[in-house]
């Protein structure tokens, strides 16, 4: 018996010892290679450059990216950002849709083929933002560890946030074995940051990253770079930061957008453009990239810059007209905010106007258009609201600049304006929306006291209360006629 129980007990204490070194060593080798996974991601090639490189990155074609016809002066600032030149901060670009923010950065990656550089877009839902960063960090969160099945909790039973915390806290470990290996940071870039929802949750999540970024550029080790349309995520990242630095990416000035636009045509169209078609189209679309690029591919430029102007003007009727003093009471709520926005573009417009009665120039011969705007208290003052002008800028109706500076989101949505507000009856039709507003507010704030029961000449008395609140209301009967008195005529 002894010796059968020493037997079993041997041979119970070799399986549990294998399986506890086995257990051991997987986990060990597979926390190995996930680090090896994450820093494999930054290695020289890029996914994100090999999507882009379809319709992008192709030369010599007519559907080559813009990045390879126009240089901004923003460029070398973003190269030198992308390569881990520019260390002990973190950045945040900042602009209109559609001005170049995300091209320069895959240009800039494009130069370095990638190397040390992550990229990937934001998203609303955290979930799907969390499996966005786990594709550009080549992480899997745990869901394909075996070990779990061991165990009564799993490291995935958690929530998206704790799965971005943790993803962040691996990228720190590779960050340092990389600056020891190479001497730089690396570099990550989220997109469309605007994508994120103003709630708690996107606020708790935009905290997150920036914590991140703040000791990771205290430290030189990641280099953040959050890139957005929408100047409410420059307002968040505001509050904490001390780090940040912002670059704004505006509008093409124009010497540069027509001498790009006409080196366009000439190497790809084999067409030279006269100065004043140049003019002509630059005066009607602006230094806005993506509008140029269309313009440039365009066998008909000017048509395309007036059906450009039509869908700016359409979205901003879609979104914003209003309905005059026959508007129904239901839709009061929509009206108070689209009349707001009227209201703000017709100040714009007038402002324009003033400020060429005054002398001064809404237009510069080199650097183009200079749009009428307004500071984001006196905008919130025109609309006698505060908190409609950032839904506007999220519609890409208006545009807040970096110095908070409101105005039109783009040359054709500011050429839009002028012909709304040119229309006949156009102010007439304003203030009779403006009015039947405030006709259905003073009848919700109005109260009808109806008095019942005045019956055999009963009145009432109203006066001022004693004590100097409210009123008092009184019941007044008449005393009855007593027998044999003659009634009154």
């Amino acid at each position: 018996m002894l010796e059968a129980a020493a037997t079993s007990f041997a041979s119970i204490l070799v399986l549990g010892a294998g399986f506890s070194i086995a257990a051991y060593a997987y986990h060990k080798t597979y926390k190995h290679i996930v680090l090896q996974k994450m820093s494999n991601a930054f290695e020289p090639g890029d996914p994100v450059l090999d999507l882009a490189a379809i319709g992008k990155n192709i030369p010599l074609s007519k559907t080559a990216a813009a990045t390879h016809w126009i240089a901004r002066p923003e460029q070398d600032i973003v190269d030198d950002i992308v390569a881990g030149k520019e260390i002990g901060h973190y950045h945040l670009f900042i602009g209109d849709k559609g001005t170049g923010k995300s091209s320069m950065l895959l240009e800039a990656m494009r130069k370095i083929d990638g190397d040390g550089v992550a990229m990937f877009e934001a998203h609303a839902d955290l979930e799907i933002f969390r499996i966005r960063l786990g594709k550009a960090l080549d992480y899997e969160f745990h869901e394909d560890y075996i070990g779990s099945y061991f165990s009564e909790r799993g490291p995935r039973d958690t929530t998206a946030l704790l799965d971005i915390e943790r993803a962040l806290n691996k990228l720190e470990k590779v960050a340092l074995k990389r600056r020891a290996k190479i001497g730089r940071p690396l570099v990550v870039i989220i997109n469309q940051m605007h994508l994120i929802r103003d709630d708690e949750d996107g606020k708790d999540l935009i905290e997150l990253l920036q914590q991140k970024a703040e000791q990771w550029a205290a430290s030189n080790l990641v280099t953040m770079v959050f890139n957005s349309d929408d100047y409410w995520v420059y307002e968040r990242l505001k509050q904490l930061a001390t780090r940040m630095e912002v670059l704004s990416i505006t509008d093409l000035p124009k010497n540069l957008a027509t001498a790009a636009l006409r080196n366009y045509r000439h190497r790809y169209f084999g067409e030279d453009l006269s100065d004043q078609t140049l003019e002509q189209i630059y005066d009607r679309v602006g230094g806005r990239l993506n509008f140029l690029n269309r313009v440039a591919k365009s066998n008909d430029m000017l048509a395309t810059c007036d059906e450009i102007k039509q869908v700016e003007k359409t979205w901003f009727l879609n979104q914003c007209w209003i309905l005059g003093e026959e508007m129904d009471d239901d839709v009061m709520d929509q009206q108070k905010w689209a009349a707001a926005a009227v209201v703000l573009a017709t100040a714009l417009v007038d402002k324009e106007a003033m400020m060429e009665a005054a002398g001064s120039s809404t237009y510069d011969p080199v650097v183009g258009h200079i749009l009428p705007s307004y500071a984001l208290h006196e905008a919130q003052q025109i609309m006698t609201r505060s908190d409609f002008v950032r839904a506007l800028d999220r519609l890409n109706l208006f545009s807040i600049t970096k110095n908070a500076q409101v105005r039109a989101s783009s040359v054709p949505m500011h050429l839009a304006f002028r012909e709304i507000v040119a229309q006949p009856g156009f102010r007439e039709h304003l203030q009779a929306t403006i009015d039947r507003i405030a006709a259905i507010e003073s009848l919700g704030r109005t109260r009808e006291l109806v008095a019942k029961d005045l019956v055999l000449g009963g009145h009432y008395e109203i006066r001022r209360s004693e004590k100097g609140k409210g009123v008092d209301v009184k019941l007044v009967m008449p005393e009855p006629e007593e027998e044999g008195e003659e009634k009154d005529d």
